[in-house]
């Protein structure tokens, strides 16, 4: 499939809504070198549009982590779980951050953080740095 056209206003939408950082991590585009992605929420193979309601602005890490995916198991409960949607959902709702660590607090925020790999020992120590700094999380 190739890549679909979005119009530069329309990207430019998507950025500045997002207040230029990622809408699943909260990692802000001048921390990450690969910058921040549009990402179709729910992927063009999947039926989703190029519309301002099904795009996100996602770093590189969560980006290639979802894929085209909609959500995943729980293994909890082994039901389907749909991922976090930046527009439709409120962060602080399925998640908190504790020490660094993005914890889910919902099936949803279990199903997004194990999948989009937010744990990983790199992200962490990136996150406590810059909570140090009192660069993470963005205010909002």
């Amino acid at each position: 499939m190739s890549r679909p056209y979005l119009p530069l206003e329309l990207k430019k939408l998507v950025a500045k809504r997002a207040n230029y950082g990622c809408e699943y991590c909260l990692m802000a585009e001048k921390y990450r070198p690969s910058g921040c992605h549009i990402d179709h929420i729910i992927s063009l193979k999947h039926g989703g549009e190029n519309s301002s309601e099904n795009l996100a602005y996602a770093c590189l890490p969560c980006n290639l982590n979802k894929g085209t995916d909609l959500g995943s198991i729980n293994p909890k409960t082994g039901e389907l779980v749909r991922f976090f949607n930046p527009r439709r959902d409120k962060w602080s709702d399925h998640f908190c951050i504790n020490d660094g660590r993005i914890e889910p607090l919902t099936d949803i925020g279990e199903v997004t953080v194990r999948i989009f790999q937010f744990n990983t020992e790199d992200r962490i120590l990136e996150r406590k740095l810059l909570i140090e700094l009192n660069q993470y999380p963005p205010s909002r």
